[in-house]
């Protein structure tokens, strides 16, 4: 059974439609790149996984059971969730943060102090450096390596990232790149990732799902990508030549 899944999924707002008939499977520890131009549908996808949309038609399963039959907040944080803005509390720290999610779970504070060591040491950034620090302390590459590891606090069983590096200059871009396929190898999440560059689509997905104009276009492995023939496809692929 896929751990996410879009059967027959429509969406529109005031009759204009944004999704048309999508359907797609998420494998349990797969990294699936949503790629498409601006208008494309690909964050109202995501948005419909954890429940923040709901489709006109069709149904998005998590775990076999629609996200409509989900408890909300059940569903939320079943789920990390990493944005271009990263969204960080201001006036929380560093470690404040990060322990959101757990403390609201009821972890103790030494199981809260524990992970959040390990996260930091696991995004480059010393605890004994930044664990106190606020979000004003801190570059734009590491307030976004903060919000990784926030996403990763409870241990969620899928993550959600939504053009997260496409602000950040090219060579912070590609460490967290980098650091993105550290952190699949060492926890092997289920993600989801958008992005319109191809590059960082074939960089970092096991498969690819392009979409063009609220259509699913083609679906494959980064390798069968390369050969495919769709007009958008093609379009996309030009871009790995220049």
């Amino acid at each position: 059974m896929a751990l996410v899944e879009f059967r027959g999924v429509s969406y529109e707002i005031a009759g204009k439609p944004i999704l048309l008939d999508l359907s797609l499977r998420i494998e349990a520890g797969e990294t699936l790149v949503l790629l498409g131009r601006s208008g494309s549908g690909k964050t109202t996808a995501l948005k419909m996984i954890n429940g923040m949309l709901v489709p006109t038609r069709g149904q998005v399963l998590v775990d076999g059971k629609s996200t409509t039959e989900w408890d909300p907040i059940r569903l939320r944080r079943r789920m990390g969730y990493v944005i271009q803005e990263v969204g960080l509390f201001p006036h929380f720290t560093v470690r404040d943060n990060i322990g959101l999610v757990p403390k609201l779970e009821g972890w103790t504070p030494a199981d809260i102090d524990s992970r959040v060591d390990l996260l930091l040491e696991k995004v480059g950034m010393p605890p004994s450096e930044f664990r106190t620090r606020y979000p004003r302390q801190l570059s734009g590459g590491q307030r976004q390596r903060v919000g990784v590891a926030r996403a990763l606090a409870a241990d969620p069983p899928v993550l959600l990232f939504d053009e997260p590096f496409g602000a950040l200059d090219p060579v912070t871009r590609l460490e967290l790149q980098q650091q993105f396929l550290a952190l699949q190898r060492d926890f092997k999440k289920t993600s989801i990732f958008v992005t319109h560059d191809v590059r960082e689509a074939m960089h970092l997905g096991s498969n690819i799902a392009l979409l063009d104009r609220g259509r699913l276009d083609f679906v494959a492995p980064p390798r069968e990508f390369r050969s495919a023939v769709s007009p958008e496809a093609r379009a996309f692929l030009a871009c790995l030549e220049n």
